[in-house]
């Protein structure tokens, strides 16, 4: 029988996982430090921020916050909510530019029910996706096979990201 490795999942299955909530909050925590190249985060705004996803479904898998610790998405601002769109459209582009998908998922999700994997702070996903990927890997093995380093994808993504202030 073949094996495939995906090594780089261990890190995510071996992580203790402690509840997220405002006194402890992954995104929160992010937002606050100046390591915006280790945490993976590309992008501040005033209200939200823009970060890959660490254990992502795709290469490229962004994650819009915003910095204001909330579960409840009726709670955002006008302000928030303007920006929260307006910087997945920013992803949308950048991601366009950088890796060249034939689509997107984008999304959030509220509450565990829901598939939330942090509930505490809602955040809106933009995957890329490309024809063809999901395949067997992902259909019948669980574990998805991801092209490239997140950090490369990240300069990728950074790079692209400049040209998309148009917007």
């Amino acid at each position: 029988m073949d094996v495939l490795r995906a090594a780089w999942r261990a890190e995510y299955i071996n992580a203790p996982r402690e509840e997220n909530t405002q006194e402890h909050c992954i995104f929160c925590e992010y937002s606050k430090e100046e390591k915006d190249v280790e945490n993976l985060l590309l992008v501040r705004g005033q209200t939200a921020f823009v970060m890959m996803n660490r254990y992502p479904y795709s290469s490229g898998h962004l994650m819009v916050i915003p910095y204001r610790h909330t579960n409840d998405f009726v709670s955002l601002s006008s302000a928030e909510s303007l920006e929260l769109i307006h910087l997945a459209q920013c992803a949308t582009e950048a991601i366009k530019q950088a890796l060249h998908p034939d689509g997107f998922n984008m999304g959030i999700n509220l509450g565990k029910v829901a598939g939330a994997g942090i509930d505490a702070h809602l955040h809106l996903h933009v995957v890329p996706r490309w024809n063809g990927d999901t395949n067997f890997m992902s259909v019948t093995a669980e574990t998805k096979v991801l092209p490239e380093a997140l950090s490369a994808t990240y300069e990728r993504l950074a790079n692209a990201w400049r040209t998309t202030q148009h917007l």
